[in-house]
């Protein structure tokens, strides 16, 4: 089943908090088939910062080469187990979440990758990332989403917990941090 990409005016979370002094309209899509290059980038912007999941950040990109990214966003482009929401801001990306179902009996839905640029954190676009692709979860049955966090990003885990997330008390290994830990954080969907 293929899906058109969804798009999301944010002008009214600008006046709920965000900088009313500020024209930006953000705008959350879904990631289009032809988008592996603003992937490759905004994945690779996500992975310089501290606490990004994922294996070491030069090690993970040299995996995701051109040709990978291509086949990454033209998979997630319409499937529909895992996806990518993109942000833009006045037209430029400038944030990303991921959203899936894993692969066990359950099929646990997840949110993850979820970044967004410093110079636009203020105007709120994770949330908007994180509403957009919450919902697309439970468009496909989710009643939970869970996100691991890393122990050590107390950003992240206010951010999570401000959006209604809680700590399930289950920790795993960070696979780039030797020593770090991660925990997983669950919601229940409001339908």
């Amino acid at each position: 089943m293929t899906h058109a990409p969804l798009s999301v005016e944010a002008t009214s979370l600008l006046s709920e908090g965000g900088c009313a002094c500020m024209s930006s309209t953000l705008t959350v899509r879904r990631i289009v088939a032809d988008q592996g290059g603003v992937y490759r980038e905004l994945r690779a912007a996500s992975l310089r910062e501290p606490y990004a999941p994922g294996e070491a950040p030069e090690a993970e990109l040299l995996n995701v080469e051109t040709d990978a990214a291509s086949a990454i966003a033209a998979q997630r482009a319409v499937s529909d187990e895992s996806t990518t929401f993109l942000l833009y801001t006045e037209g430029h990306p400038a944030g990303m979440i991921g959203a899936y179902f894993d692969n066990t009996p359950e099929r646990r839905a997840f949110v993850s990758e979820l970044w967004v640029a410093h110079a636009v954190r203020h105007l709120r676009g994770g949330v908007l990332l994180l509403e957009t692709a919450t919902a697309w979860l439970a468009e496909r049955g989710a009643h939970e989403v869970y996100a691991w966090i890393a122990d050590a990003n107390r950003n992240a885990i206010r951010f999570y917990e401000r959006a209604g997330f809680g700590n399930t008390g289950e920790h795993a290994p960070i696979a780039r941090m030797p020593g770090a830990m991660k925990s997983l954080f669950v919601s229940q969907v409001k339908h």
